[in-house]
C-alpha cells in the first residue's frame, strides 16, 4: 500500500492546493514510511539516496490517478519561482508526521546564497534550495520538489533543529545534474 501511496503522489500535484485541510478526500497512508519518492516511469520511483530504496516488483499500470511524473534537463530556476513539495512528513518540528499527503508552496532561493548559508555542504551544480510559509519536513525526504508539472528536484535536507528554517532554507537533490545517469539506469534495465 504504501508504493501505491508513493506512486499517487506524482499525480496528484497538480491537484493539491491545501496546506492544513482535512483528510476527507485525499490519500491515506495505511503504514508508517519513513520517506516519500515519485514514479518516473513505469517501473521506476525517485527517492532520495538516504531513503529505502524501492524497487518496483512489476511494471505499474497506469490509470487516471497513478501517473509518472516528467523530469527534464532544466537548470535555470530563477530566485523566487513558486514551486511545491509534498509529502506525508511531520507537520512541524517536534510534531507528528501527518496522516495525509500534505502540499506546500515554496520559492527557489538563490543558489549562491544557499551556498553561503549551507557551507561546504552544499553543492551549486548538485542542489537548490527552497522556502516557504510551509515546506519539507522530517519525513518528506525523497520527495519531489515540482515546478510547473516537472519533477525538478528531490527533498533532501534541512536544518537538524527546525523545519523549514529561513536561515537555513531546505535543500533538494538538483535532478538536471542526475538526468544522464538516471537515463542511462532506465535502459540499462530494459
Amino acid at each position: 500500500m504504501t508504493i501505491i501511496s508513493l506512486l499517487l503522489l506524482a499525480s496528484l500535484l497538480p491537484h493539491l492546493t491545501f496546506t492544513g485541510v482535512s483528510c476527507s478526500n485525499l490519500i491515506i497512508p495505511r503504514r508508517r514510511h519513513v520517506c516519500g519518492g515519485f514514479l518516473i516511469s513505469d517501473e521506476f520511483v525517485l527517492t532520495a539516496a538516504h531513503c529505502i530504496e524501492y524497487q518496483l516488483k512489476k511494471k505499474v499500470k497506469l490509470s487516471q490517478n497513478v501517473k509518472f511524473i516528467s523530469i527534464k534537463n532544466k537548470t535555470d530556476f530563477k530566485p523566487g519561482t513558486v514551486c511545491s513539495v509534498a509529502g506525508w512528513g511531520r507537520l512541524e518540528t517536534n510534531g507528528l508526521a501527518s496522516d495525509c499527503l500534505m502540499e506546500a508552496n515554496v520559492k527557489i532561493k538563490n543558489n549562491t546564497e544557499c551556498e553561503q548559508r549551507w557551507g561546504e555542504i552544499y553543492s551549486i551544480l548538485k542542489m537548490m534550495c527552497a522556502y516557504g510559509r510551509g515546506g519539507s519536513c522530517y519525513g518528506d525526504s525523497g520527495g519531489p520538489l515540482v515546478c510547473g508539472k516537472t519533477a525538478v528536484g528531490i527533498t533532501s535536507f534541512g536544518d537538524k533543529l527546525r523545519c523549514n528554517k529561513l536561515s537555513h532554507p531546505n535543500v533538494y537533490t538538483n535532478i538536471s545534474a542526475y538526468i544522464p545517469w538516471i537515463h542511462q539506469i532506465i535502459r540499462n534495465v530494459k
